[in-house]
């Protein structure tokens, strides 16, 4: 779908027939929403307001209200940012270890949703840091930021039915000489004696990790791990389940003289683009911590 954004509006070029009404669910607005637009008449078709039941015809313009001003969640905290996708819809940007995704207090500005305030602020973006999906404090890799009110709910709808799926690099103890795709379909739920802690459990939430070797050398395996749902520490917890602790992981295996941290890399992210409909698959090199690894140990 073609669309100009002329903030805080967007315009989409209509590509088929239907009614504004059910464009607005296909982008799977809420009814609250979905009212408000009606209410406000923040929407025009064809530069004049119309009713929601109205058909649209393909090339036809719709005009919203499809962007919402910064509501001051999080204190700007200016630092480099890795940037791997923009568009104006879509920020991804490459965490790194060592910095959680938001404040875990109101008054910790340190977090990569600061820093990517801070990147609002310096592009004149007057728009709210809204993450799609989080990554733990010690893990590295990809992290979807989302810039546009409208397309929001559809990428979340897209993250619940497993639509956006997540590759993650990890470096284990124990070598797993083949090269099948293993599943692990376990619970998780919290440890009771341990408030940091998951645990494998039958009244925990439903959780499905697969994963597959790449290499293997001097007792350590590089696996690709693919999460079919996204429970905390869900593959920290599966893979040591079955003997296969992440390497550096303190929490569910040991300390490591390799690396200070769990050898975990979110890598890739495959999505449909709400709005160009396009198949994008995007990835995120190791850090130089986990390469070093697989080079000194030929992985």
């Amino acid at each position: 779908m073609q669309y100009k954004v002329h903030y805080p509006y967007l315009t989409l070029v209509i590509d088929k027939p239907q009614s504004i009404e059910d464009l607005f669910k296909e982008f799977h607005l809420s009814k609250k929403t979905i009212h408000l637009l009606k209410q406000n008449k923040d929407y025009t078709l064809n530069n004049r307001y119309v009713s929601a039941s109205s058909i649209m015809l393909k090339g036809d313009k719709l005009t919203l209200l499809a962007y919402q001003k910064d509501d001051g969640m999080y204190a700007p905290l200016y630092k480099d940012l890795d940037i791997i996708y923009e568009d104006d819809f879509l920020l991804i940007v490459n965490k790194p270890a060592f910095i959680n995704v938001f404040p875990s207090s109101k008054d910790e500005v340190n977090s990569l949703s600061n820093i990517v305030s801070a990147y609002y602020q310096q592009c004149g973006l007057d728009i709210p840091v809204r993450f799609i999906h989080r990554l733990d404090y010690e893990t590295s890799g990809l992290v979807i930021y989302c810039k546009c009110r409208f397309i929001q709910p559809l990428l979340d709808y897209q993250l619940s039915m497993k639509e956006i799926k997540r590759n993650y690099l990890a470096i284990v103890e124990g070598t797993l000489n083949d090269y099948k795709e293993h599943m692990i379909h376990q619970s998780i739920g919290r440890d009771r004696h341990h408030n940091q802690r998951m645990v494998i459990s039958s009244s925990g939430k439903d959780a499905i990790t697969y994963y597959q070797c790449i290499s293997f050398h001097n007792g350590l395996s590089l696996l690709n791990c693919r999460l079919e749902s996204g429970r905390k520490h869900q593959i920290r917890v599966h893979l040591a389940s079955v003997g296969l602790p992440i390497l550096g992981d303190e929490l569910y295996g040991k300390p490591s003289t390799l690396i200070n941290r769990q050898a975990l890399h979110a890598y890739q992210l495959q999505l449909i683009h709400p709005i160009t409909k396009e198949k994008m698959t995007i990835v995120s090199p190791l850090p130089q911590d986990m390469q070093k690894i697989i080079d000194d140990s030929t992985l």
